[in-house]
């Protein structure tokens, strides 16, 4: 395997990204509410304020998920008069707002609870129940990770990429959110039942208290990431620096290019994207020489770069291109 940029989609793997993501996104969303709702049991059965934590976590998770749908369905719109290169950034706009309802309906409850659960110090109820809820949430959320990492590993053979390197570069911020909230979720699980399980050894709440607090900070951490990752897409972002330069590689190598001072790229959507270049062609190239070009060029750019979706050449130099060809050719 490699980490360079990705060659054309491999035959067989994966399929449509847009409906592996809305597929990844209602299993999770259904896993997520039928935990939320057992551990909102198994925390008034406990008095857990770590189960109750962990409850407002699963509620938070269901609204991101219903979030991420809306987000994938609405990104996946055709291009229009309107909006000619679709509507692809609208995905990192509903994902934006999925990941601060984790920091409000997650993060926040969480750690307010803990803070009150210390501070009250009171302790009451039966862990039995909690225990078990904790235990069916386990499975279910190694479920709903399975179908991500299932997602991930597909996704990462079609670019032929490390998973981890295809989780970090890639521009589907779905199948990253539900793949961070699932592992954030069975980390959660274990720091409830070590937060009942100490409180219960010790008859200190505070134990309890502390490990809500901390399933808050966690869910802060990627709450934040999230926020990050999609507010840098929806404003606009370039492609991979490897990619860029392999383009730039494949243009400048073209016959009838003599140089490319300007290649610029924009992130559409997921996975889709738009590339720009200034270049200067030699003095005999006719119109239709630059038309071939300007095809081949989309060709070689989808070939690295399936998502591809616009490629614009611009075959007038600025002033300060022509400047700047001028002083190397005196230096040479």
């Amino acid at each position: 395997m490699t980490d360079a940029a990705p060659p054309p989609e491999t035959p067989g793997l994966g399929g449509d990204p847009t409906a592996e993501s809305t597929i990844t996104v209602l299993v999770a969303a259904a896993v997520n509410f039928a935990i939320a709702v057992a551990k909102a049991v198994g925390a008034l059965v406990s008095g857990s304020a770590a189960m109750l934590s962990e409850a407002a976590h699963s509620v938070a998770d269901t609204v991101t998920e219903v979030l991420l749908f809306v987000a994938v369905r609405r990104g996946a719109r055709p291009a229009d008069q309107r909006h000619p290169f679709g509507h692809g950034r609208e995905f990192y706009l509903w994902a934006l707002m999925a990941a601060l309802s984790l920091f409000v309906a997650g993060a926040c409850v969480s750690i307010v609870e803990g803070i009150r659960k210390i501070a009250g110090g009171e302790h009451e109820g039966s862990p039995t129940v909690a225990y078990v809820v904790l235990g069916v949430a386990f499975v279910l959320e190694s479920v709903s990770l399975s179908r991500a990492l299932l997602q991930l590993r597909e996704g990462a053979a079609r670019w032929r990429l490390r998973p981890r390197t295809y989780l970090r570069v890639t521009t589907d911020t779905a199948v990253k959110a539900v793949t961070a909230e699932d592992v954030a979720a069975l980390i959660g699980l274990v720091l409830a039942a070590a937060g009942l399980g100490l409180t219960e050894a010790t008859g200190d709440a505070m134990w309890d208290g502390a490990a809500s607090i901390l399933i808050g900070v966690l869910l802060l951490g990627v709450a934040v990431t999230l926020v990050r990752v999609n507010s840098v897409l929806l404003i606009g972002r370039a492609a991979e620096p490897a990619l860029e330069e392999r383009m730039l590689e494949e243009l400048r190598g073209m016959p009838a290019v003599v140089d490319v001072p300007v290649l610029v790229t924009s992130v559409l959507g997921p996975e889709e994207l738009l590339v720009a270049a200034r270049v200067r062609f030699t003095p005999e190239c006719t119109a239709d020489d630059i038309a071939e070009v300007a095809d081949e060029a989309e060709r070689r750019f989808r070939a690295l770069h399936p998502g591809v979706r616009e490629v614009f050449l611009d075959p007038t130099p600025r002033p300060e291109d022509e400047r700047v060809s001028g002083s190397e050719a005196e230096m040479s």
